[in-house]
């Protein structure tokens, strides 16, 4: 066994290991350090009787001993020797287990430390939640990240949200060759007589297109409520972003209203989504009832109306409020989204038996991207 294939398993099964694979070298003893600094803290090691401890560390539980091996790392020092020894994923996955696993907050709320992060999803959600410990010091560098995965987030959305909005297809044939209005069934029956069994190939003489609709005769309002609870963090975001996307486009005026047992409209500072999610605190009850009655006071027209409720409907008010609330403005015309929460991974949680109740009052009740939003919402304005 070569002497780089001996340290990768001295580096999974630790300093026990060393008497069979030999000790590490200078660069792999640092990566060593740097992932004992983080991980040792796993309680399930202790656990499991695991004691990781190796030179220069101390064995979890147990007494410092001196050594020759590297002194106690700080969190700024482990930032360094991190982004020094290892690839971009892997530093992600770092940071990533340090803010949300192990809670370690000075990542977020230390100057020197904020100034070396990556930013990403993961930071921008510690940002968030951590906040009100910032100083204004703290909070100008925080505003870094939030700036930076928000304007990510953004051009990525942008794009998948425009792409809903270039109209929607009709049957009527276009003399305009477009790859986005292409009819494939219309150009395969059109074409059939020029199919050759003997090469199993069907030929195109002449291609076929379908026209798009045109929108936008009289403006369309879409409500966006979002629940701010601190299990909705990803929605929430991902909610302002979408917000930020659909703002200004021809035809859809849009607001956005935040919620847990108080509701608040954010529509004034949707233009900058930085700012908005600045502005969010997290946390506390929930009554959706409460948001979707404020709802109503915003609807002007109700059959230009789509009210979208984002949250997992575990409902802390009263249940039979919100099921109300809901057919009233069903009633009334409106068309009322009920979007289950999806996390960074598009993977729904919500309250299924409620959802089955929002359904039953005329709700649409389903897990939705931002950009099914966007087509669902194009698809009612193009009608």
């Amino acid at each position: 066994m070569t002497t780089p294939d001996l340290e990768r398993w001295r580096l999974i099964l630790g300093a026990p290991a060393e008497t069979c694979t030999g000790g590490l070298s200078a660069e792999s003893a640092a990566r060593d350090a740097a992932l004992d600094w983080l991980y040792s803290r796993d309680e399930e090691q202790t656990g499991r009787g695991v004691r990781r401890g190796g030179a220069g560390t101390p064995e979890r539980g147990g007494p410092r001993e001196g050594g020759d091996g590297p002194s106690a790392l700080t969190t700024v020092d482990w930032l360094d020797a991190v982004h020094r020894l290892f690839p971009k994923e892997t530093i992600e996955r770092l940071e990533r287990d340090a803010v949300e696993r192990y809670e370690i907050h000075d990542i977020v709320t230390d100057p020197a430390v904020l100034a070396r992060v990556e930013p990403d999803a993961a930071l921008l959600r510690a940002v968030l939640r951590t906040k009100h410990l910032m100083n204004p010091e703290v909070l100008a560098l925080a505003r870094r990240i939030v700036e930076q995965v928000v304007r990510e987030l953004v051009e990525r959305l942008s794009v998948e949200v425009r792409r809903s909005w270039h109209g929607t297809r009709s049957r009527r044939p276009s003399p305009r060759k477009q790859a986005r209005d292409f009819d494939f069934k219309g150009t395969i029956r059109a074409n059939l007589m020029h199919y050759r069994p003997d090469e199993q190939r069907l030929y195109i003489e002449k291609p076929h297109f379908v026209s798009r609709t045109r929108r936008h005769l009289e403006p369309w309002q879409l409500i966006l409520l979002v629940d701010q609870s601190g299990s909705m963090l990803s929605s929430v975001i991902h909610s302002a972003v979408t917000a930020a996307c659909l703002w200004g486009l021809p035809g859809l005026r849009t607001h956005l209203v935040a919620f847990d047992t108080a509701v608040v409209d954010l529509t004034a500072d949707v233009t900058d989504p930085v700012e908005l999610l600045m502005k969010v605190q997290l946390g506390g009850g929930t009554d959706i009832g409460r948001a979707v009655r404020y709802a109503r006071t915003l609807v002007d027209n109700p059959r230009r109306a789509i009210v979208a409720v984002v949250s997992d409907f575990y409902e802390g008010g009263d249940p039979h409020t919100l099921v109300r609330e809901v057919r009233r403005l069903v009633e009334q015309g409106v068309h009322v989204l009920g979007l289950a929460a999806l996390d960074e991974d598009a993977n729904p949680d919500y309250d299924r038996d409620m959802g089955r109740r929002l359904a039953g009052a005329g709700a649409h009740v389903g897990a939705m991207t931002p950009g099914h939003l966007a087509g669902f919402v194009a698809e009612r304005i193009g009608r």
